[in-house]
């Protein structure tokens, strides 16, 4: 007999219908069985006191021009049509001014674009970092460089590092959720484990291209076997990956199993009823630019990311792009800011009225900026030596600027913050030290920031 009264001959009758439908990648927090170790996910205690329990990350894939969004340059348009003449620029290349039109926002006086008026309206809980820069001026790199910060070597992503640190608060829903990630730039990488224990990696809900409405946790449902018939199931097969577990001490990829099959159990009765937008009321829906179809599928993803939080989800992640314009900026960067900006100030004003942004952390930006010079009549190049991201709630200064690029955008000349320094912060502001949060892996302890990494206190509220 096992623990739950059913017989080995049980189990086996009951697994005759096969198994597998409950493996799926990226599912977490169980509780452990006798004899094995706790819970790689269990809640852990954090460093020191946080200022954040949780993030979404609203990642733009591509890069946003920080000189037409959040860095205000009149020097730029001051010198639109001019010859760059700087050292180290394309020779005889054309300074670009920004097409849309700053102004000042609250009582912050933050400069934005027109591009985000609705973002604008919320100046005064940004915290817009305008010193932002990174190593390489290449998407795979810079971008899995902002994910796991590095680009040669596979590593952790900061979600997955995120969970290992602290933990899950649900034990039903898995603690990191990447919604419509990219394929391109590192894929699966830029929301993987790596060395951590598999059970911290990203659950993956939908893909780059795919309308979130239609996309679904892949085996959900099983078609064969009722909740019961399951059970006994996974009794079997998980009485086995124990007796494994003893044998061989360590197997970390046993280990992943045995977390992901019970969370993917679990999840069955969960997951679905937090996916479901049903209940939510059509000022909400209104809120997040759902009736509106230019904004209604990263409406979704934001109003998804608030009930994944408001349920215990550690980490979420948002995926929008293609923000990649050598040519088309104008229209490109129109309409992919028409897609975002209503979602985004909507999750903001609704993580405020539930009392949810003082301890969530916000994070808008991409893998780096633009040139101010242009490229192809109306587009603009890669920038790695300085661009703009912004952070809100979770204990971030609002309505501030840190930092400053030069009169015309080009590099980061003041209060540079490099993406490890980003790191640091975040995971700083989730009360974790970032030289104190390490795997020990290949010979030495492994950490997100490698061994650099300064945490912005200038920043922190």
């Amino acid at each position: 007999m096992n623990s739950r009264g059913f017989s080995r001959r049980d189990l086996l009758k009951a697994a005759s219908s096969g198994f597998g439908y409950l493996a799926f990648a990226g599912l977490s927090s169980m509780a452990a069985g006798a004899g094995s170790k706790a819970s790689p996910l269990a809640p852990k205690a954090p460093h020191f006191p946080a200022r954040a329990r949780r993030v979404i990350f609203l990642c733009m894939n591509g890069a946003p021009s920080h000189v037409d969004t959040f860095d205000y340059k009149p020097e730029l348009s001051t010198a639109d049509g001019k010859t760059s003449n700087r050292p180290g620029r394309i020779p005889g290349a054309k300074l670009m001014g920004s097409p849309w039109k700053f102004r000042q926002h609250g009582q912050s006086g933050l400069w934005a674009s027109e591009l985000f008026p609705e973002v604008a309206a919320h100046a005064d809980e940004l915290c817009v970092i305008r010193s932002m820069h990174t190593d390489l001026p290449a998407h795979p790199e810079a971008y899995l460089m902002l994910h796991t910060g590095n680009s040669q070597f596979i590593r952790p992503s900061l979600g997955a590092w995120t969970l290992y640190g602290l933990g899950t608060e649900s034990d039903d829903l898995p603690g990191f959720i990447s919604i419509k990630p990219t394929g391109r730039n590192g894929g699966a990488q830029n929301y993987g484990s790596a060395f951590l224990p598999a059970a911290c990696q990203a659950t993956r809900i939908g893909s780059e291209g795919q309308p979130i409405a239609d996309s679904q946790i892949g085996n959900i449902r099983n078609t064969k076997l009722d909740a019961a018939a399951q059970r006994l199931q996974l009794d079997l097969v998980q009485s086995m990956n124990h007796d494994l577990l003893k044998r061989e001490r360590v197997n970390p990829g046993v280990e992943g199993v045995i977390e992901s099959y019970e969370l993917a159990f679990r999840m069955q009765g969960k997951l679905p009823g937090v996916m479901e937008l049903a209940g939510e009321s059509p000022a909400t829906k209104h809120l997040y630019g759902l009736d509106d179809p230019t904004t209604a599928d990263f409406g979704r993803q934001c109003l998804l990311a608030r009930r994944f939080v408001e349920a215990g989800v550690r980490f979420v992640e948002l995926t929008h792009g293609d923000w990649d314009q050598h040519r088309g900026l104008k229209a490109g960067h129109s309409r992919n800011a028409r897609a975002v900006d209503r979602p985004i100030a909507g999750l903001l004003t609704d993580l405020r009225t539930r009392g949810l942004l003082d301890d969530t952390l916000v994070i808008w930006g991409g893998e780096f900026g633009r040139t101010p010079h242009g490229q192809n009549a109306d587009g603009r190049d890669h920038n790695n030596k300085g661009f703009s991201l912004w952070l809100a709630g979770g204990g971030v200064k609002p309505g501030i600027t840190h930092g400053q690029t030069d009169d015309l955008g080009y590099e980061a000349v003041e209060d540079p913050m490099h993406i490890h320094d980003l790191h640091a912060t975040v995971i700083h502001l989730l009360g974790l030290d970032h030289e104190r949060l390490t795997y020990r892996y290949a010979g030495r302890d492994m950490r997100l920031t490698d061994v650099k990494g300064v945490v912005h206190k200038a920043i922190l509220a």
